[in-house]
């Protein structure tokens, strides 16, 4: 039995005037993120026509290293960094590949 890989999709808006420091505050978390066990793909995406727009593009080996991730002290503490640079909570999605 195979175990299918757990792709995510995660949204930050920056508030306007936040989108250089915010910038930088998403980029903390590329190398020790992708050191992590069972992190297959991250990468960190900004919108050509929107530069508050910011998306993470990540696939896992497993749900159990997603979680893990998500825990991590990395990602803990870049998510305190986030008052007073983002417009919303991030937005946050899993998904599964279908064909």
């Amino acid at each position: 039995m195979t175990t299918q890989t757990v792709r995510v999709v995660a949204r930050v808006v920056a508030l306007p005037d936040k989108v250089g420091e915010l910038k930088a505050v998403l980029l903390e978390l590329i190398e020790p993120t992708r050191k992590e066990a069972g992190a297959i793909k991250y990468e960190l995406l900004q919108n050509q026509s929107d530069p508050t727009d910011f998306t993470f593009v990540e696939e896992w080996a497993s749900a159990e290293a997603l979680d893990a991730h998500l825990d991590s002290p990395h990602l803990q503490a870049v998510g305190a960094k986030l008052v007073g640079l983002v417009a919303n909570e991030p937005d946050i999605r899993r998904y599964e590949v279908l064909a």
